[in-house]
């Protein structure tokens, strides 16, 4: 059925060029590409499998549907995937991780009294966006520094205010940090020419920028302003103590991006060096999570499309590592969007090479810290954990934790419950519920006994690894009792304690009096955490078996009902409860069952 509807929808695909969005079962978009010719570029998804890598074979698999998107020509399809796949975030594309978290810095110049923002999300209101910046707290410094050096209003005030009327002035300008707009005491003419300088800083323009301040401190000078000649001077020296020092020998003086990766599984890091007039003016990284299996250009072309689709400042140059399939298209698209020409270059040899090395370096620098951090949090040990070794006196923390528990309402229905604690949390692969079989009465010691017998034997047949610490519910009798029984299966070594209830006094073995720990410590709170989780487990298994038991027992008190025709009503009334509930008729209706029976069932509770 599935094969027949995806022929159908191939057979009227369009020749022109635009967007294509692969579905799962569920409806959910899996993967989005681009295509210059829809037709030719889907079916081929659909042809033979041999020529498909891994990915696109697991991906055409969950392939249920699809849509498509006709574009008028082949740049407006790649801005259309952009836009996309940053919608969607679907499983078979490069995704940036939490790009859409990255801040902009905001120049509102569509207002006549500009303020310096940080955003989040970009917007076409005509404002100046610069950005996004993976180093937020530096971006802030760099906001911070430039308000107060150009003295930039912070405030959200109306500016001139719609009234008419002058605004009262804050403490920003008693204390020099604005020059007071709000009461006219600063032109929009001298208030632009301070919100230029911070543009011209915050594009990379810092040198021409230096110019243009010296060429005003001179022509104030002249001017006798010795004053205001100072507080540009200020300025200048300012600027200069915060630029980069690294010059970049790169032939020509121009805007350069210096793009490169390092990717080691699902896990990849992105580096773009940003050169601006011969300075290197700022890193940013991203890090970019892909299937394993993807190919390195393909990688680099979801990046590259990603990120500059939102990249305010375009470059005027781009370095990459590996050659794009689709450069020319991608070149034409920065072009587009910048309103000059972006050239796309693959560094070979020389100095330009050695920037793209340069970038790699950075990014696998930073791509090893990443997996060092992820393995390291696999293997940390809680606090809580270590706090419980100290407060036990064992000879290494306790990673695993077990934890038994016994349930029971009567002479019947007895339970037993095992937990499982892995670094101070539940590991459910590890729980385990017992079935009482061998003890009658109400023998707590015996049944304790029988659970801990039957998990480690089975532990010994499997060749499993023991908990780092068991720990069993019940004072010293219960502690005793397991003890034996865990020596005579042969772990005698096993680390094991008594917790009981009472005053949360706990026993060792060969101990006769019970150690206590401070309240406050971590290390009885965890043991505490892993205690009331095998008393919540065995009690939850204890009213399962009850219901079951209840279930049989109202219904096999019915003449006529055997095993089968009992799971029939189940099927098909749910529970006991809508089988007492039920009318005669609706008995009766029941497929299996006859018409004297379901006469005899609802006499039975009637």
């Amino acid at each position: 059925m599935k094969k027949d509807k995806l022929s159908l929808r191939l057979s009227n695909v369009p020749t022109s060029p635009g967007v294509y969005l692969f579905k799962s079962k569920t409806g959910k978009v899996i993967y989005i590409g681009k295509a210059k010719n829809l037709r030719n570029r889907v079916r081929t998804y659909f042809q033979s499998p041999r020529n498909h890598t891994p990915k696109t074979a697991r991906m055409v698999a969950l392939i249920d549907d699809f849509d498509l998107m006709v574009t008028d020509s082949e740049i407006e399809a790649l801005i259309l995937e952009a836009n996309l796949v940053k919608e969607h975030r679907p499983r078979y594309n490069v995704n940036l991780k939490d790009d859409k978290h990255f801040p902009y810095i905001k120049v509102t110049v569509n207002e006549p009294f500009p303020r310096v923002l940080i955003v989040r999300r970009l917007q076409n209101d005509g404002a100046r966006y610069f950005g996004p910046y993976t180093n937020s707290k530096g971006m802030r410094k760099t906001v911070n520094f430039l308000c107060r050096l150009f003295k930039i209003r912070t405030c959200n005030l109306t500016i001139p205010h719609p009234a008419g009327k002058p605004q009262k002035i804050c403490l920003d300008y008693h204390i020099g940090r604005c020059g007071g707009p709000c009461e006219d005491f600063q032109t929009r003419e001298d208030y632009g020419e301070l919100v230029d300088s911070v543009v011209l800083f915050l594009s990379g323009r810092g040198e021409t920028l230096i110019d243009r301040l010296r060429k005003k401190m001179t022509r104030l000078s002249e001017q006798m302003e010795f004053e205001r000649a100072g507080e540009v001077r200020d300025q200048i020296e300012a600027l200069e103590s915060v630029r980069h020092k690294q010059k970049v020998d790169a032939g020509r003086i121009v805007d350069r991006d210096i793009v490169a990766f390092a990717r080691e599984g699902r896990y990849s890091v992105v580096v773009i060096l940003q050169v601006r007039e011969g300075v290197l003016i700022g890193r940013q990284d991203f890090q970019v999570v892909s299937e394993p299996e993807e190919d390195d250009t393909d990688l680099l072309y979801g990046f590259v499309q990603q990120y500059y689709h939102n990249q305010p400042n375009l470059p005027e140059e781009v370095y990459l590592p590996l050659a794009l399939t689709e450069e020319e298209l991608i070149s034409k698209w920065l072009s587009k969007a910048r309103g000059k020409k972006v050239k796309i270059f693959t560094p070979q040899k020389g100095e330009k090479l050695r920037l793209v090395d340069l970038a790699a370096s950075n990014a696998r620098l930073l791509l090893d810290e990443i997996l060092i951090q992820k393995k390291g949090y696999k293997e940390r040990i809680a606090k809580s954990v270590q706090a419980l070794k100290d407060d036990l006196h064992l000879a290494k923390s306790p990673a695993t934790i077990a934890c038994v528990d016994i349930s029971n309402t009567g002479e019947t229905d007895a339970v037993g419950s095992l937990v499982c604690f892995v670094n101070g949390k539940p590991s459910k692969s590890g729980y385990r519920h017992f079935r009482i079989k061998q003890v009658r009465g109400q023998d707590d010691f015996a049944m304790m006994r029988e659970v801990v017998g039957r998990y480690f034997f089975r532990l010994k047949e499997e060749g499993g690894a023991p908990p780092d610490l068991l720990v069993v519910d019940g004072g010293k009798g219960q502690l005793s009792s397991v003890q034996n029984e865990i020596g005579s299966l042969g772990f005698e070594n096993q680390n094991i304690i008594g917790l009981a209830k009472r005053f949360e006094e706990i026993y060792l073995p060969g101990r006769k009096e019970p150690l206590t720990i401070s309240k406050s410590s971590p290390g009885l709170r965890v043991l505490k955490q892993v205690r009331d989780e095998a008393h919540r487990f065995a009690i939850e298994y204890n009213r399962k078996v009850r219901a079951r038991r209840t279930i049989k027992s109202a219904l096999d008190r019915v003449d006529g009902i055997g095993p089968k025709r009992r799971e029939i009503l189940l099927k098909h009334f749910g529970s006991v409860k809508s089988i007492k509930s039920a009318t005669l008729e609706e008995l009766a209706a029941v497929k299996g069952i006859p018409e004297n029976v379901a006469n005899k069932i609802y006499a039975a509770f009637h």
